[in-house]
């Protein structure tokens, strides 16, 4: 059948099983929208307030879900608006599709209205992207665009496409959703050298990333850690692989780690990498990193293997893939000794533990974490709120923290929120934020009213921007440049302006009704929480330090 390209672009997004797709309409892509509306009963659109609002919810849905996330913007500023989500997103190894409009092809190089290269903008932040130049090609490049994303390490895709390739016809062929391209294997012998290591431990730990999440291989994270009785640790973005509440899961490492799991990492004789890439913030000094330890390091990209930190062995592979392997031939282990030395580091860190009664942090997170269930999604800005979450919150779920780890975008929990209702069935959505993040995207307020989503907002209200001014406490002599944020805005106002509801909270009666009231609804609510402006977020290693120079209190 003889198909307009605009027409060809909603059903080939159909055909790759996209049910929703986020964005915001222009000149340039008129037409996809109009067959958008014609198609509205067989897929969902989501209209932000800002395509940058739209990027970070078709993140929060592919995290969510599982799937690739679609966003679709037009050409220049609507374009242009889409660049930060699309570093995010290929930051923190997120499949998505941006489709963007652009001039017709004659127009194109002119400084035509609106126009931009958004090829050349996102090509050192995306995983490849297409300009189309003939309609022939575009179900076939989007269909590309799909594969890419999410094979391998996944990431994002643009497509670009002039104005004329949306109005010209050519013949479309039907097709099925495209597969992952097929994944490296791990050779046998490979295996067997990472049993002898495992066998020769006294002290092993895992350090479990994003890509254990990525992998769908939290079941068998959790098999191989009780096998060999190894305490895990965790990046960021890995956090949601394995309940919070198991008793090897130390939680978070690196520079805002919880101590137990810092320690562990740093006396381990045998370290175990899965799909991470050992950032600065997770190694600090790289001379002094796990300086014990015989480092393996399993990840899908071959480039990340002694990219950062040169490791005793290194394994190329799925890691869902090469878990099941080594259950296959790990014999059980038990590290008696070790587990009585993680104990002590255990007790150590609950001894450092703030007070937990109050509006202190760890409490209204606690507090929250008692009302979830292991569907209930967590969305995060960036911040010390975003450190606190990692650190107290006890993930129940598979693929329900989403969170910036890599660009630490601030303004990214509105639209993440909002991606993570729509990605999870619509199930309750609980967004931590900052007062100086949350007003950079708060007008997504007015998407998450118009779909009536089941989100609450928890607002950390400090008065400042709290993590920089943290670190000018500590390295600046308590020169505060700028981050005091002296605002005069009512949250609570705002949220009602929105059509949302809301309360203020300054002590813990109010917090117990303002939680209890934001459960028992279905619709947005915001909660603002005012916290002390010099609560910090610890422990702390200072930037290119190491366990030595961490500040406990």
């Amino acid at each position: 059948m003889k198909l307009t390209g605009a027409r060809i672009i909603i059903e080939t997004l159909i055909e790759q099983d996209c049910e929703t797709v986020f964005g915001y309409p222009g000149g340039f892509v008129i037409n996809i929208y109009d067959e958008l509306y014609k198609a509205s009963d067989r897929i969902h659109h989501v209209i932000s307030a800002h395509e940058q609002g739209a990027a970070h919810a078709a993140d929060g849905y592919a995290r969510a879900s599982g799937k690739v996330g679609v966003v679709i913007a037009t050409s220049g500023p609507g374009a242009t608006n889409l660049v930060t989500g699309i570093a995010n997103a290929f930051l923190d190894s997120v499949p998505l599709v941006a489709i963007t409009g652009n001039v017709p092809l004659a127009l194109l190089g002119r400084d035509s209205f609106q126009e931009v290269d958004i090829m050349g903008i996102t090509m050192p932040i995306t995983k490849h992207n297409y300009i189309v130049k003939d309609v022939n090609e575009l179900a076939s490049i989007l269909r590309d665009a799909f594969r890419i994303a999410k094979s391998g390490r996944p990431g994002p895709v643009l497509v670009d496409i002039p104005k004329d390739i949306q109005l010209a016809t050519c013949e479309y062929k039907p097709g099925k959703p495209v597969e992952k391209t097929l994944d490296v294997l791990t050779e046998q012998i490979n295996i067997d050298k990472i049993v002898e290591l495992i066998e020769a431990s006294n002290k092993p730990y895992i350090y479990s990333g994003g890509g254990v999440v990525i992998s769908n291989a939290g079941d068998e994270l959790k098999q191989f850690a009780e096998r060999i009785d190894a305490p895990v640790g965790f990046s960021m973005m890995g956090l949601s692989a394995m309940d919070g509440s198991l008793p090897n899961n130390l939680g978070l490492t690196g520079m805002h780690g919880r101590y137990a799991s810092i320690k562990a990492n740093s006396e381990t004789d045998l370290l175990i990498a899965i799909g991470v890439r050992f950032s600065d913030r997770a190694t600090g000094n790289k001379l002094k990193y796990s300086p014990n330890a015989k480092i393996i390091h399993i990840d899908i990209d071959p480039a990340e293997i002694d990219k950062n930190i040169n490791t005793y062995f290194g394994v190329i592979g799925d890691v869902k893939y090469i878990l099941n392997k080594l259950l296959e031939k790990v014999k059980p282990k038990k590290h008696p000794e070790w587990k009585e030395e993680i104990n002590r580091y255990i007790a150590d860190e609950q001894a450092n533990y703030p007070q937990n009664y109050g509006m202190h942090p760890k409490n209204i997170i606690e507090r929250v974490n008692n009302l979830i269930d292991d569907k209930t999604v967590i969305a995060t800005d960036v911040g010390q709120h975003q450190m606190w979450v990692a650190q107290y919150f006890k993930l129940k779920g598979r693929r329900t923290f989403l969170t910036s780890g890599g660009l630490g975008t601030m303004g990214y929990g509105m639209g993440a929120a909002i991606g993570g209702c729509f990605g999870s069935g619509n199930q309750r959505t609980v967004l931590f934020t900052g007062d100086g993040s949350f007003g950079m995207n708060l007008a997504e307020l007015a998407t998450a009213v118009s779909n009536n989503l089941p989100l609450v907002i928890i607002i950390m209200n400090n008065g400042v921007l709290g993590m920089v001014r943290q670190w000018q406490t500590i390295f600046f002599d308590e020169r505060y440049s700028s981050t005091t944020l002296d605002r005069k805005t009512d949250f609570v106002l705002l949220a009602k302006a929105f059509g949302a509801n809301g309360m203020r909270v300054v002590g813990e009666g109010e917090l117990s009704l303002a939680l209890e009231t934001a459960f028992s609804i279905k619709t947005p609510f915001v909660i603002d929480c005012v916290i002390d402006c010099d609560e910090r977020v610890l422990p702390m290693i200072p930037p290119g330090g190491s366990v030595e120079n961490i500040i406990i209190n």
